[in-house]
């Protein structure tokens, strides 16, 4: 085992010299605004309705009163020959126990950018009660928005539907089943202003401030024909006329320049693709339990300590000594070692993921990981 030991440290010591860039920024200068943000205001929007499937292959609803219920209405409105009772409502029981017919939930989702009158969409189907929807056929269907008290109908869908899922014949989608009857736009600009909005997973006072400083001490190096010499650097450098404001870690508003008013598309597109040069990576580490992942952040580290697993000993104190894996960091201006370098000594002596993730939930309940550890 001390040979296996030593052969396995001059292996990770060679690993280790590759490990660390010379400009570990160089790797984020392609990052953009519109990587980690989005407008506020270009939201996906959800689409609902209650709509009857037909067709199937007697695995419908069979004697539910609410599925017969709305069959006989759609009968009725289409002119199909229902009886009615003295009190002009319809005999359900004619129709009662219809086995290839299905009441379902159909939903389509609107996507950020809005939709246009006559866009079609994708929509998902789902059952209420039947056993399958394989072969069904969804009857027209009102589809209103979010909020069912609201009758307003964004669209249309009907269609044949397709299982996505063998094994979940209950739930299927039609490909451009829902056809808009009315627009829905987007607005992203209001008094003149926009707002982004930092992605949940990046959100922190230093982001927020960082994109405040790009937008703010950007040069515009794009001349356009319709913009006179004296106005093309839209952002003035004093202090008072500073475009871009962060309100706190998830808001940054932006004030549209007197010289974008008339194109404002044009404004969004410059801000959405400027670079954040300076941007940290968060100390995370992402765990899903469940199915064995492990996900380590570049700059999570970890304190000097030394390892024992089984009849293995992983030192992240420095230099290798006898039967040690040392982990410490080859980077003299870091010399704290990562956990990455530690997961790649576990890797390199062959550690199970489970055994890995055991010892990084006790590396953190000691106080020995410096970062955020998330465990699903």
């Amino acid at each position: 085992m001390d040979l296996f030991n030593r052969i396995a440290n001059m292996i990770f010591l060679a690993l280790l010299s590759s490990c660390f860039p010379s400009n570990p920024v160089h790797a984020q200068n392609d990052l953009r605004i519109k990587d980690i943000c989005r407008l506020k205001g270009q939201e996906e929007n959800t689409l609902q309705g209650l709509g009857v499937v037909v067709g199937l292959k007697g695995t419908g609803d069979g004697d539910s009163k609410p599925t017969t219920k709305a069959l006989a209405r759609i009968m009725q409105l289409m002119g199909g020959q229902v009886s009615t009772d003295l009190q002009g409502r319809l005999v359900e029981k004619e129709i009662a126990n219809a086995k290839n017919v299905a009441l379902v939930f159909v939903e389509a989702k609107i996507p950020a950018s809005g939709a246009q009158q006559g866009d079609r969409l994708t929509c998902k189907v789902s059952a209420l009660s039947a056993k399958s929807l394989e072969g069904g056929n969804l009857m027209l269907t009102h589809l209103l928005g979010p909020r069912a008290d609201v009758l307003t109908v964004f669209s249309l869908a009907s269609g044949p539907i397709v299982i996505d899922n063998g094994k979940i014949p209950t739930s299927g989608k039609i490909v451009d089943g829902c056809k808009m009857e009315l627009t829905v736009a987007n607005e992203f600009i209001s008094a003149n202003k926009i707002t982004l909005i930092v992605d949940p997973n990046h959100r922190s006072i230093a982001t927020s401030q960082n994109i405040e400083d790009s937008i703010n001490d950007h040069q515009s190096s794009v001349e356009s024909s319709t913009v006179s010499k004296n106005a093309s650097n839209p952002y003035s450098k004093t202090e008072s006329n500073k475009p871009a404001k962060a309100i706190d870690q998830t808001t940054i508003e932006v004030t549209i320049p007197n010289v974008y008013r008339d194109r404002p598309v044009q404004f969004v597109s410059l801000v959405l693709d400027l670079k954040l040069l300076n941007l940290q990576n968060k100390k995370r580490v992402y765990i899903d339990e469940r199915e064995g992942v492990l996900i380590i952040g570049d700059e999570v580290t970890i304190a000097p300590v030394a390892v024992s697993h089984k009849n293995l000993t992983i030192s992240a104190r420095g230099p290798a000594k006898g039967s040690f894996v040392s982990v410490s960091s080859q980077d003299g201006a870091n010399p704290r070692p990562t956990l990455k370098n530690l997961t790649d000594a576990l890797n390199l002596l062959a550690v199970p993921t489970a055994d890995q993730i055991s010892i990084i939930k006790a590396l953190k309940k000691d106080g020995n990981l410096y970062g955020e550890l998330i465990i699903e």
